[in-house]
This record gives C-alpha cells, structure tokens and sequence, in this order.
C-alpha cells in the first residue's frame, strides 16, 4: 500500500519526548506539528515507557514482568504490566486533551509501537532465552500486538476524530539479522534470523495494521545501514530513516532507496538534529542531507514534496531546553520549504 495518508509539505516526529509531564509533551507537538501530530513517548518516566515496555502494554493476553535483566514473559499482568499499561491511557488522554485545547483537526494522527523484531528481541521467555528464539513464541508475540493494536487504534480514532498512521519502530532488526544479539551469559550471540523469515513475519503484521487502519504503515530503523530492500518488500508504505547518516552510504543502499522513491513509497527523512547542536541550524543547514540525497540518486528535487516527509534524526528524548520546541518546528518549517523551495536551493 503507497496511497499517502498524510497531506503534503507536512512534517512530523519520530516518537520520544524529554521529562515526564505527558500534557506538557502532547501541548508541545500539537503547537509545532498540527497537521501530522504523533503520540508522544516519554522514556524519562522509567520502566513501561519505554518502546519495548510501552508496547508489551498493548499485548494481549501475554503480560510482561521486570527482571535485572530487562522485561520478562510472566503468567498473569503484575505491578509493572499495568504500569505501562496506565502510561499509555494517560497519554491517550492528554494527547486527545491537548488537540480540543488547540482546536486541532488534523487528517491523520501517528503513534509508535516496536516492531515484532524488536519487540521479540528486548523479552525474555521464562527461561531467559529472548522470545525471537522460539518461533511459535514469537509469532505469538506478533499476533497479540496486532489484537492490542486494533483497540488502540480504535480509541484514538474515536478520541482525535482523525485516521491513524501506525510507524512500527525496528532499530534491532539489523542486529537480529547480522546474529549479534548478546545471549543471556554474554558470552555468546543469537542465531541470525534469516531474511525470508524476518520478512514474512514482519510482512504479517504490516498487512494486518493496514487493515487495522486503512492506511500505509511506517517502519522506522535509524541504523547507518536500514535493510531498505527487506522493509520494502514486507510491504512498508513509508521508511523513516536518518538521512544524515547517508552521505557515505555505499551504492547499494542508494540503489535500494532510490528504487524504493521510484516505486512510490514515502520516505521519512530524519534531518533535524535530535539534540541541540554547538552551532544552531538554518533551514538549509538541516535540509542539506535531503537535497544531497535527492542529487546522488538522480531525481528532480520536487520528489521531496511529493514522497518525503522530514523528520528529527531520532527520537527527542535526549533534548533539553528550548530545542524540542526548536527541532519540531524546524521539521515543520522544511516540509513547507519542500513544497515551496527558498531561493537558492
């Protein structure tokens, strides 16, 4: 699915958010991105608010439970289950808040939630191994965040008035499929996860959030190096990835974007520096990554109003001060240039 669901020249956010105060968060992204808003994440509030503990929340009928090694498979949802599970309505609630403060309409709303990958690498099964190690576990794994999605997605429809956008975040997936996530000892790694099966996996939960939504579905991975061919043909809608990575990107990856562009899909081009540089940025400063892009790979820059939407390079969690409100308006402020050069692009 490539139909876009978000208006053009728009920009918006990867996911987190520095602090703890979710109304503050929600305020924020509903004065810089109006039109493409997306449900903040805020890691700060520790355990459950984080990707891997925010999304076991949504899981259903699998609880998850926290050991000195990280979240666990557990019997029945504890303490820390309904933790995360109480994080995530209460930023529900401010992010429906804060859209009736702003007299928001927007036409989509985006939220996150880790990708089966990620989400069956970051837990551990009873015994200690990772869930991704059990096939039948994790296929498990998958099928349940597909059912706590469809709630999910139902609820903010009913509470933004707005269709969703669902980005499936995978920053493990290269790991997983290079084999070199540490085993429970530290002494060894995980067997790789071939290709063909990462894909067909990933490719059943994309076409079920696409039914779940109607729209196409983001998949984000801010590696150096994305699988970009791999997430395309799970049937990714969108790739969110950090262009300033790509300069000395090597050809293959260049072609594997440029056919991904050629064939219609969006790219999310993460630009916006996720932390307060020394020197502060210009609108050209931020953008040069995209127009180098747009120059290697041979196309006429007016692709970037057409399939690109500009991002942070990350989540802004680790932004202090002024820079968050700084960084979104920033991406804001490209997706417009990209509709409307400045002259001297």
């Amino acid at each position: 699915m490539t139909e876009q669901a978000w208006p053009h020249g728009v920009g918006t956010g990867i996911g987190s958010m520095p602090g703890t105060d979710a109304a503050e968060a929600a305020t924020i992204v509903f004065g810089e991105l109006p039109e493409f808003p997306h449900l903040p994440e805020l890691p700060d509030r520790g355990l459950g608010a984080d990707l891997v503990g925010r999304t076991a929340g949504l899981l259903v009928d699998l609880a998850v439970e926290v050991v000195p090694s990280g979240y666990r498979v557990t019997a029945r949802p504890g303490a820390h289950h309904r933790r995360a599970v109480d994080l995530l309505r209460w930023d529900v609630d401010a992010f429906s808040d804060a859209a009736d403060r702003a007299g928001a309409r927007p036409a989509v709303v985006k939220t996150q939630v880790a990708g089966p990958w990620s989400l069956s690498a970051g837990v551990e099964l009873a015994r200690g191994h990772r869930v991704l190690t059990d096939r039948g576990a994790t296929r498990d794994f998958a099928e349940s965040l597909l059912e706590g999605l469809s709630g999910h997605v139902a609820e903010l429809t009913q509470r933004t008035g707005a269709g969703v956008v669902v980005q499936l975040d995978e920053p493990s997936l290269p790991t997983v499929l290079a084999g070199a996530l540490p085993t429970p000892s530290g002494y060894g790694t995980v067997d790789a996860v071939p290709e063909p099966e990462a894909r067909e996996l990933l490719a059943t939960v994309v076409a079920g959030v696409e039914k779940l939504t109607g729209n196409p579905v983001i998949v984000h991975c801010c590696a150096s190096r994305p699988p970009v061919a791999l997430l395309r043909a799970a049937g990714a809608g969108a790739l969110a990835i950090d262009a300033t990575l790509l300069d000395g990107a090597p050809g293959s990856l260049l072609d594997e974007l440029g056919e991904a562009w050629d064939a219609g899909t969006e790219l999310l081009l993460g630009l916006v520096p996720a932390e307060a540089p020394a020197v502060p940025p210009g609108l050209r400063d931020v953008a040069g990554p995209a127009l180098r892009l747009v120059d290697r790979l041979g196309f006429n820059r007016s692709i970037l109003a057409e399939r690109a939407v500009p991002t942070p390079t990350c989540g802004l969690a680790g932004a202090r001060g002024e820079w968050v409100r700084r960084a979104l308006s920033l991406t804001r402020d490209l997706g417009k240039a990209f509709i409307e050069p400045p002259e001297g692009w």
